[in-house]
């Protein structure tokens, strides 16, 4: 397959990499075939890809390269390169990489290929797969000793990290996209104050969770996408680990598919480090709500014109899942309904001089069609595209339902409590006007959740366990 793929010079992508893997893997009479968009993580590009060959046979190969504008902040992937064989002498099971940066930058952009290697990626696949408690125990295990695996990296032999504390990184990012988000600065107040003693630095990989991980049936067999990779405290990649979106619908704290404790066990007895579970959750607090101004970063890059996509415009609608979570594990009360209640469901608004079909009505039509007609004609990364926009047709749908009555009510609380607008109410809860009034932290609540209701409204009903 040679495609109509453009590489970052301008020329044809499968035939740049055919140039690279054929010097690294010395097959003059290489070829590429089955090259794909596979989905990947929102600051990278991921494709899929065999190179072919009469001494090499048919090797599996995955290419990454990053995608234009801003991203979090994280090592290069030059950095990178030398971070992943530091990680294998440390045990920990990555990728073996076929074309470093250094050899992949001049035709592909910043980009490495690595081989292929086999388990399953996809978290809602992992999490819903069928496990005994045995078999779960296991896995959990696996997790925490992998992860102190990564933990005991010497940051001395690897370049390009840098120390980072999330509480101040949370800060200005905050403030650098001029975002209004009340729950999240009740969220830095109370990490301020309930941060637990501090670890000695480590190296911190910084996306460790189930999405990440290759699990071949309960065995890790590589640790993916170290692109925040930093140096920190070591319960920083515990916390993210358990934070909700990581979970995948799954029931259990950590990572939807066990329970906490079993994975601390499978630290510990790799590691030799006793964590306490109060602390992991002090750091699943700072994960939520990193997720959520990730969530915000990836929404902006699609607004600012650096990268057209619906998956990065949809992802904006996320935020309040990261508020919802938030206010929930540092204690905010739920909102009196009597109170504030949130606003009813209208009926379907009339025709009008448009006629019918409505204007929901279509968006149902078109909804549908791309669920139940288009996406299980596709597969990969076209697939996954396609429930996205069809997601975002619901939350669409659900805005024309519910938009004005949620506005209204939300107006009504900010004026009942003396405040302009939000921007006003999370510069009081910033300057500690919060303190001791109820009222204001029930309406952070209920906006939270008046949102949630158009963004996500089955994110209000946690899993069965």
């Amino acid at each position: 397959m040679t495609g109509a793929e453009p590489s970052e010079g301008g020329g044809d992508l499968a035939e740049d990499l055919g140039r690279l893997v054929s010097a690294a893997l010395a097959e003059p009479e290489l070829r590429i075939e089955e090259l794909r968009r596979v989905s990947g993580g929102a600051s990278r590009e991921t494709w899929s890809f065999d190179a072919v060959g009469p001494s090499i046979g048919r090797r599996s190969l995955i290419l990454q390269r990053r995608r234009p504008g801003p991203t979090m902040a994280g090592p290069t992937m030059a950095a990178e390169d030398g971070l992943l064989a530091a990680a294998a002498d440390a045990g920990v099971p990555v990728a073996p990489t076929v074309v470093d940066v250094a050899e992949a930058t001049s035709q592909l952009g910043e980009a490495r290929i690595t081989e292929r290697v086999a388990g399953e990626v996809l978290g809602p696949r992992i999490v819903r797969a069928e496990r005994s408690i045995s078999q779960r125990r296991h896995l959990a295990r696996q997790i925490g000793g992998t992860l102190a695996r990564v933990h005991s990296i010497d940051p001395a032999t690897v370049v390009g990290l840098e120390p980072r504390d999330p509480i101040a990184a949370a800060r200005d990012g905050l403030d650098a996209m001029g975002e209004a988000r009340p729950a999240f600065e009740l969220s830095l107040r109370w990490l301020r104050d309930h941060r637990p003693e501090p670890w000695t630095d480590a190296v911190v990989h910084g996306d460790f969770r189930i999405g990440n991980l290759l699990i071949d049936g309960d065995e890790i067999t590589a640790v993916l996408d170290w692109e925040l990779a930093h140096l920190g405290d070591p319960r920083e990649d515990l916390g993210w680990l358990c934070v909700r979106a990581w979970r995948f619908g799954g029931p259990f704290e950590a990572g939807g598919v066990a329970d906490l404790d079993d994975v601390l066990s499978g630290y510990a007895e790799a590691g030799e480090r006793i964590v306490d579970p109060e602390a992991v959750r002090w750091w699943s607090v700072v994960g939520t709500l990193t997720w959520g101004l990730i969530c915000a970063v990836q929404a902006r890059r699609h607004l600012d014109g650096h990268v057209r996509s619906v998956e990065l415009a949809a992802i904006g609608r996320r935020v309040c899942e990261n508020e919802y979570d938030l206010l929930d594990l540092i204690g905010v009360p739920r909102p009196e309904p009597a109170r504030w209640p949130s606003p009813a469901s209208p009926e379907d608004p009339p025709a009008g001089t448009h006629g019918r079909p409505t204007a929901l009505e279509l968006l149902d039509a078109v909804r549908g069609h791309l669920s139940d007609e288009v996406r299980p004609t596709l597969s990969g990364a076209a697939a996954f595209g396609v429930r996205v926009a069809a997601n975002a047709l619901a939350v669409v749908e659900r805005e024309l339902r519910l938009g004005p009555g949620v506005e209204s009510a939300q107006r009504r609380r900010l004026d009942e409590l003396g405040f302009a607008d939000e921007a006003a109410l999370a510069a009081a809860v910033r300057a500690g006007e919060a303190d001791g009034r109820p009222e204001l932290l029930q309406a952070v609540r209920a906006a939270v959740v008046d949102r949630l209701r158009v963004a996500n409204p089955s994110w209000l009903v946690p899993p069965d366990r």
